[in-house]
């Protein structure tokens, strides 16, 4: 009896063609990669690691802040000190860190005195230097007034920002006796001449010994000007107001 037609085309139990061998080798692609991980697993181990140190460096790391140039000192300066380009260099700071009036050209600052001394890296700024910048701060209508002292010595023991009495009196200090006029009580100091016969430009002469600079109001300073052609010119000392 032949054979069924239907039983002619049937495969025994078990078989597999080649292409069904070459796809359940093959397996789905997870496997694939689990294959391949599982062969390179130092290698998978290594790559996890170097990503992860890439991320932590990124979010420690600091994005790059912007800067600006201002100039500082370039070693330390004392006080009436006739500025040259050698004596300030520019730096890079943050605009953050920068306060009112510091400069930032070498121009703006050239041939100019300082008012006070200034430490090695310290940024010069406008109020520290002979000039209208040092009356920033002060009540509106003050001026800057420069006095020379009797006694030229005696500017050694005070420095810009002390305030002082301006005294004046008439005697010659022997044979002559003259009473004594507080001209100006508690004016601040803006500049001594330290380092006496060094002139500046803003002084316009090179005769700076026993000269201070004062602010003080309108009406301080018409009693000061022209005060030492009256006599002998002294300050005195004295504390903050309480």
């Amino acid at each position: 009896m032949p054979a069924h037609p239907l039983r002619a085309h049937r495969r025994p139990s078990g078989f597999q063609t080649k292409r069904g061998v070459a796809a359940s080798r093959r397996g789905s692609p997870l496997t694939r990669v689990a294959g391949v991980l599982n062969r390179n697993r130092r290698l998978a181990v290594a790559l996890l690691l170097c990503a992860a140190a890439s991320m932590t460096v990124h979010q420690l790391t600091p994005a790059p802040a912007d800067t600006v140039t201002a100039l500082s000192a370039a070693r330390d300066l004392p006080a009436g000190t006739a500025v040259t380009a050698s004596d300030l260099v520019p730096v890079r700071v943050p605009p953050g860190l920068l306060s009112e009036g510091v400069l930032s050209g070498q121009a703006e600052a050239a041939g100019k005195q300082l008012a006070t001394p200034l430490r090695k890296g310290q940024l010069v700024t406008d109020v520290q230097l002979l000039g209208p910048g040092l009356l920033t701060g002060t009540p509106p209508g003050s001026a800057a007034v420069p006095l020379r002292m009797a006694d030229a010595s005696s500017i050694q023991l005070v420095s810009p920002g002390q305030l002082v009495n301006v005294v004046l009196t008439s005697g010659n200090g022997f044979d002559q006796q003259g009473p004594s006029e507080v001209l100006a009580a508690g004016v601040p100091v803006l500049w001594t001449a330290t380092k006496g016969g060094q002139g500046g430009q803003w002084l316009g002469t090179a005769e700076t010994d026993g000269l201070i600079v004062v602010a003080a109001t309108a009406e301080q300073s018409a009693r000061l000007a022209g005060a030492s052609t009256q006599g002998k010119l002294f300050f005195v000392l004295v504390g903050p107001p309480s």
